[in-house]
């Protein structure tokens, strides 16, 4: 019976390609539901097999509990004192085993037998294949299409099956079983049934697959991809550049009449694609991203991470796109977030932000129309860079000596100061009710956050709405709803006095 245990599991081991361990123990659990049968449902048997000689040993275990303990299960479990009588050197929290007759392997249900190695072999092969594909995800993967459903597309790999979903294919394309399709291996995951693997052909990685694939340069580090932006289907950019000054990257990624770039827009369903040239300068970038609209000027918003981009009139329309798709692929692919303006909506936006400007160094320095003008037209725009610009640039301004730059310098630190108290004091006027910070379930964050707001005793907090309090602060439904009742616990309780005393 040894030798034919150990037939099955390199059998087995051989027909389905998985580590001959995981079939020993697939044996094991058939040997273990087998034995259960035999001798009850209830008990805690174990199975183990010799690797080597096919020999296997079925035990009852008992775990060991104090005599003071009552026993919730007297088929799995022993006090102490039964223990010590059948093992002498037992111990509480440890086991107590006792051999039974092993059932024999050939009289076992071959149905039962079968289903365990069954499904423990397609448990080993799911592992084994997340774990061969988890290495290769962002990789290029390319499949036949086995079936249609609810239309995803079930791709067959060879050993494996992978999900392309509906979502994750190009709008219009016509995909059918019996396709051999190309995609992006997305993500590899363990789920409890059906494909592991998630495929994508929408995915800006695709596309830079397909450039890798397509153009050698790029393959051998001649020319790197900086990044890429899609609209599935429809139109696409992709930044290049080229790590060698002989090397032209547009020129390598477009190919002979354009043949390389062709072939990737035919296998993605005719769309679109700009090649862009990168650069280290975000404004230069962001012109190239928007070809082959032509920028007239650029102005930068660091602090909003934000461009002004103007255009003629006559290239307005090429600039932002059809749906305004030209603009928002340029942004994508830059990270900025682009506007685009006529030369006359610039020049609105330029002179509404100088009557700005010019009003606040007015109001807040108190200075002449004259003088606001000047600063505003040498750059300045805003009171902290009048207040700590170096005196050498203010001194260098027409008209400007001395004594006018250290008086503006000054007025402009006064203002700051004057600001900086306010909001100290704002502060402290907002500080929260000791009943509101003591409130069961509030943080000291939460109290603060809601006293800057108007709401600083538990009163105000209890004639919120749940809404209102979500408005308020960034807390869910559930725990701005139990905040409020615990702040209205008080009225509860005066009502309950009220009537009482009645």
């Amino acid at each position: 019976m040894s030798r034919e245990i150990l037939f099955v599991a390199d059998a087995v081991a051989r027909e389905k390609g998985v580590d001959k361990e995981v079939i020993f123990q697939a044996l094991e659990a058939a040997l273990v539901s087998a034995s259960k049968k035999k001798y009850g449902q209830e008990l805690n048997i174990q199975v183990s097999i010799d690797r080597k000689t096919g020999e296997y040993r079925t035990v009852r275990i008992w775990e060991v509990l104090p005599d003071d303990v009552p026993l919730s299960h007297e088929d799995t479990q022993m006090h102490l004192k039964d223990a010590l009588a059948r093992q002498p050197d037992a111990q509480v929290g440890g086991t107590v085993e006792e051999v039974l007759p092993a059932v024999d392997f050939g009289r076992i249900a071959a149905q039962t037998a079968k289903q365990v190695i069954v499904q423990k072999v397609r448990e080993a092969e799911r592992d084994q294949i997340v774990a061969d594909y988890a290495l290769r995800r962002g990789d290029f993967i390319s499949g036949v299409v086995k079936r249609m459903e609810r239309g995803n597309a079930i791709m067959d790999l060879g050993r494996a099956e992978a999900l392309l979903p509906k979502e994750d294919m190009i709008p219009r394309e016509s995909v059918r079983p019996g396709d051999r399709v190309r995609a992006y291996l997305k993500d590899v995951r363990r789920v409890p049934r059906g494909p592991q693997l998630f495929l994508s052909r929408t995915a800006p990685e695709f596309l830079i697959k397909l450039f890798t694939l397509e153009v050698p340069e790029i393959a051998n580090g001649l020319i790197e991809i900086k990044g890429a932006a899609r609209d599935p289907g429809v139109r696409a950019k992709i930044a290049v550049k080229s790590n060698d000054p002989k090397v032209d990257p547009v020129g390598a990624c477009v190919g002979m009449r354009g043949s390389r770039v062709q072939a990737i827009t035919n296998e993605l369903a005719g769309e679109r694609i700009d090649i862009v040239i990168w650069s280290p300068d975000a404004a230069t970038f962001v012109i190239n991203a928007l070809s082959p609209a032509e920028v007239s000027s650029i102005v930068v918003d660091e602090d909003l991470h934000s461009m002004d981009v103007v255009v003629d009139q006559e290239q307005l329309s090429q600039a932002i796109g059809r749906g305004g798709q030209n603009v928002r692929l340029a942004s994508q692919l830059t990270g900025w977030e682009i506007n685009i303006l006529t030369e006359a909506e610039a020049g609105e936006k330029r002179q509404k932000e100088f009557s700005t400007f010019r009003q606040t160094f007015m109001d807040e320095l108190d200075v002449d129309e004259e003088l606001a003008t000047v600063l505003v037209e040498e750059g300045f725009t805003s009171i902290e860079e009048v207040a700590y610009v170096p005196i050498g640039e203010m001194l260098q301004i027409e008209g400007f000596d001395e004594e006018i730059v250290n008086e503006l310098r000054q007025r402009a630190r006064d203002v700051l100061l004057n600001k900086a108290i306010a909001k100290e004091e704002q502060v402290e006027l907002s500080e929260p009710a000791p009943d509101l910070l003591a409130l069961e379930g509030m943080e000291p964050s939460l109290a603060h956050v809601l006293a800057s707001k108007g709401v600083k005793t538990a009163e105000d907090l209890a004639e919120l709405a749940v809404e209102e309090l979500q408005e308020l602060a960034d807390i869910d439904a559930d725990k701005a709803r139990a905040l409020i009742m615990t702040a209205r616990a008080p009225w509860f309780a005066d009502s309950e006095e009220n009537a009482s005393s009645h």
